[in-house]
């Protein structure tokens, strides 16, 4: 059976609590903090000392293709520990904006153990794939970016015509309320154009993007295809906006 969500169903989506959401920005916060890419913690020196001590825990934490597909069984369990490692300030700060505007409302519709597996095995399918397309790389792969992708994915199959605002470069940065089914895929367009231009790094894995993007929309489906389509009119918007 088909239910439709009306304006005010979604607005009391938006009213509930999303623990889940809220304790991986913390997580994370955290992680970046008491770590040696935030530069704040003096054990970890300065200088070339602090950027040694960051490549050292990019490489102990973050995925590393040649070696995860070398067999080595440590190695397995970076595609998870490279969610929480981020590379700097604005890294760390644009993922958990992302995380911030789109998880509470899909958390709150999914529930908190389908989103949590939704996040954790999308992220990690994400990275492995990336890996996978780059399974000769030695550089580390981190961030959160494949599993918040899986939620934007997720997020326009469950609130499609929800309205987000944006920030349009040719129209010179100005703020333009669209529906999510207009910002998202053209989110995914400009993935998909970076990444057949992107060379081989860490911070430019726009493939993982992707991927974790198209898994999070598939499992929306797979979770609520069948039984439940969301719709929300044109009038309020959500409480959080994005920025493309």
């Amino acid at each position: 059976m088909i239910r439709n969500w009306s304006a005010s169903a979604a607005g009391a989506i938006r009213g509930t609590s999303a623990p889940v959401t809220h304790t991986l920005i913390v997580l994370c916060c955290l992680v970046f903090l008491v770590g040696p890419a935030s530069g704040l913690h003096p054990a970890h020196g300065a200088g070339e000392e602090l950027l040694e001590a960051q490549r050292a825990c990019f490489r102990r934490w973050g995925v590393i293709p040649a070696d995860l597909f070398e067999g080595s069984p440590g190695a397995v369990l970076t595609p998870a520990t490279a969610l929480f490692v981020h590379g700097g300030w604005v890294h760390l700060l644009g993922n958990m904006l992302f995380l911030h505007v789109f998880g509470a409302m899909t958390e709150a519709r999914m529930g908190r153990v389908r989103f949590t597996l939704c996040y954790a095995g999308c992220g990690y399918l994400a990275l492995l794939g990336y890996a996978a397309a780059n399974a000769d790389s030695e550089r580390s792969l981190i961030g959160a970016s494949g599993a918040i992708s899986a939620v934007l994915g997720a997020f326009l199959f469950l609130f499609p015509r929800a309205r987000v605002t944006s920030l349009l470069p040719f129209l010179f940065f100005l703020p333009v309320r669209l529906p999510a089914w207009v910002v998202l895929p053209f989110w995914a367009a400009l993935q998909w154009a970076a990444a057949g231009r992107a060379g081989e790094g860490p911070g430019v894995a726009y493939l993982a993007h992707l991927i974790g993007f198209g898994l999070g929309f598939g499992c929306a489906w797979v979770c609520f295809g069948r039984t439940t389509t969301v719709k929300a009119t044109p009038a309020p918007a959500p409480e959080g906006e994005n920025q493309p």
